[in-house]
């Protein structure tokens, strides 16, 4: 029996909730069950109330705004522990239509991919405005680039994960899932898919950032911490010869002189590179420790992995029984129809 189970991650979405759940289709095809998962992200209206009334069938609670990031992986690991064979993502003001969860799992339960993307089709879409247009672009186009894949819509928040995927990822940014996820992904030769979908406008802002230059900012910061995780060695060592690089530029210069027989006056030269060059050396070692920390990381990952087993074998098969660190899950008794 397949099981799906969506989630939608929740801070203060009253206005739209209800909206966005009966957007959910019940019925898809080679999906025996369906369920719906709310991760309630410190919200201070009715987020809540809403799911139940709606036939939400799991509440994971933060007992306060953690953000968009720990809501998701809060979301996978509940998911996890309720049996999901596939688990799909969709955001609660209703920007992704329901209709396409179908075509988004397709593939999974095809056995094609681990992960699939909805792609928005970025350059065409008219809910976008331009500099979001160009934003969205530059982002996908550097995510794409970092992680190995050849995902259209890399920062797309639509997507479907199996089973085994869910358990192989570890959220590890407090800003956005998006980027953090696909480069793990990418990394870890996972099966990555991209399906086309469509959208629809949203009027309220958004509320993962504040700005255009913050958003930039804070996601430029998580793609840079995501590739370091994952290719220490490379980013260091490469850190590491550019000042080793920029380092023997000015003792060359002072090299020069002192050949020509005028050194003095020219010693800045020497110190300036001299220390270049002894931060290229001591970053390069870095290179190698942060590799050998990498190794360990990546045994800690499987650890983790066999620990979700365990607990998901351990858990109940039909309902969950506590959320990640935090108070009860509210569960509805009801089955659906």
């Amino acid at each position: 029996m397949t099981k799906l189970v969506i989630q939608i991650p929740c801070y203060n979405e009253a206005d739209d909730l209800a909206r966005t759940i009966a957007d959910i289709p019940r019925i898809i095809p080679g999906v025996d069950h369906i369920e719906l998962l709310v991760i309630n992200d410190g919200s201070s209206d009715k987020t809540v109330e809403v799911a139940l009334e709606n036939g939400v069938d799991h509440i994971v609670h933060h007992r306060r705004n953690r953000g968009l990031a720990a809501a998701f992986q809060s979301g996978l690991d509940s998911a996890l522990t309720a049996g999901a064979d596939i688990i799909v993502n969709t955001d609660a003001d209703g920007q992704y239509r329901g209709e396409d969860i179908i075509a988004l799992v397709r593939p999974i339960l095809e056995g094609k991919a681990d992960i699939v993307i909805g792609d928005r089709a970025v350059d065409k879409n008219v809910h976008f405005s331009p500099l979001k247009r160009q934003l969205q672009r530059l982002g996908s186009a550097v995510v794409r680039k970092l992680s190995g894949t050849n995902i259209p819509d890399a920062v797309s928040g639509f997507r479907a994960i199996s089973r085994e995927a869910a358990m192989r990822i570890t959220i590890t940014t407090s800003f956005s899932y998006t980027t953090d996820m696909l480069i793990q992904a990418g990394r870890k030769r996972m099966a990555i898919a991209s399906v086309p979908v469509r959208t629809n406008r949203t009027e309220r802002p958004s509320r993962l950032f504040k700005s255009i230059p913050g958003f930039i900012a804070q996601t430029v910061v998580t793609m840079l911490r995501a590739y370091a995780t994952y290719n220490p060695l490379r980013t260091f060592a490469a850190i590491g010869l550019m000042l080793s690089l920029f380092g023997i530029l000015p003792v060359l210069r002072f090299l020069w002189f002192w050949l020509g027989g005028d050194a003095s006056g020219h010693v800045q030269s020497l110190i300036l590179g001299g220390v270049l060059l002894v931060l290229g050396v001591i970053t390069s070692l870095m290179a190698i420790l942060a590799d050998l920390i990498s190794a360990n990381r990546a045994l800690i990952e499987k650890t983790l992995e066999q620990v979700r087993r365990m607990e998901t074998k351990l858990a109940p098969t039909s309902k969950m029984a506590v959320s990640e660190s935090e108070k009860p899950v509210q569960e509805r008794s009801h089955e659906r129809q």
